[in-house]
């Protein structure tokens, strides 16, 4: 089996991760981190969220952060925009990609957006116009893509037809997550290829959150599957307030370690993203989930004690 020889790693922790954190961190830090994840080799960057300040909070300085940072050529960098108020703020920084976001079933959708699939759905076109005047990328994102914690399995068909109505609008590249670490490989494998095959020259990401401590295996799934684009955050924060149990995204510093142990190329200075993610304990102020800063690089051998 021929797997991906090169994987684009899009960074979502200054979003995903930093979205769930309770103590404020100060807009300075953020564009601290940013700047310092623009060094590291990633060329996709999820900045912020244009979501309502009510809803996540942490996210409130979405227009000083992008104001504030020192963007990198040759660097995308994309926020969440969750509905047509989202897309006027949106409107008014120059992000490269605006990311729109629904949920594969219905109840996390009401629970995320208070609104039903399609009710979510109408407002898109709207935005979809408005980033097209402004000179934006649009691409659509997927919660609960394969499980949700109130639902339970997501049919493929239902997942399918959302897809679909992404297609319908002239989008391009689409997300799916994996929001609580449902997902099992042979279903990551069979989904994708599944879907593949019904959306040809469609772009694929996977974003996976690590609950159950699947998700560098799911990873390994993507990747026979010919998946070569993934979301991860760095320290393996993240977590959606509305997902009962959800925890942390697949750390970057352990999927960079993973893929260049197995020959894959990133492009990502993993020394550089495990400096962060120390920085970034010291900024949440709590341990993180990354498996690296636990554990080190296979690299780093022992030294035997001395007789």
């Amino acid at each position: 089996m021929q797997l991906p020889t090169q994987v684009t790693i899009h960074e979502v922790c200054p979003r995903d991760g930093f979205q769930p954190e309770q103590a404020w961190i100060p807009t300075a830090t953020k564009i601290e981190i940013i700047d310092a994840l623009s060094q590291t080799g990633v060329t996709e960057i999820q900045a912020t969220s244009f979501v309502h300040p009510r809803a996540i909070p942490q996210l409130r300085d979405a227009e000083d952060v992008l104001a504030g940072i020192a963007k990198q050529p040759g660097i995308s960098y994309d926020a969440l925009v969750p509905n047509p108020r989202g897309a006027e703020r949106a409107a008014a920084t120059d992000i490269d990609v605006w990311h729109l976001m629904l949920s594969a079933s219905e109840a996390h959708n009401r629970e995320n957006g208070n609104r039903a699939i399609a009710e979510t759905l109408a407002g898109f076109p709207a935005v979809v116009e408005l980033a097209a005047e402004h000179g934006a990328e649009v691409h659509g994102g997927l919660a609960v893509a394969f499980g949700c914690p109130y639902e339970g399995e997501v049919p493929l068909e239902q997942l399918a037809w959302v897809v679909g109505e992404y297609v319908a609008l002239g989008i391009e590249h689409v997300s799916l997550g994996d929001t609580t670490g449902m997902a099992n490989p042979a279903q990551i494998y069979e989904t994708m290829m599944r879907l593949q095959e019904r959306f040809p020259g469609i772009g694929w990401t996977l974003h996976l959150h690590d609950t159950r401590g699947m998700a560098l295996a799911n990873v390994v799934a993507g990747l026979q599957a010919g998946i070569d684009h993934y979301d991860s955050a760095t320290g393996g924060l993240g977590g959606c307030p509305y997902a009962p149990g959800a925890t942390g995204n697949v750390a970057t510093e352990d999927l960079v370690h993973m893929l260049h142990l197995m020959g894959i190329e990133t492009g990502v200075d993993l020394d550089a993203v495990i400096a962060i993610a120390r920085r970034l304990q010291a900024v949440v102020g709590h341990p993180l989930e990354s498996r690296i800063l636990k554990a080190g690089k296979t690299s780093d051998l022992a030294e035997i004690a001395a007789a």
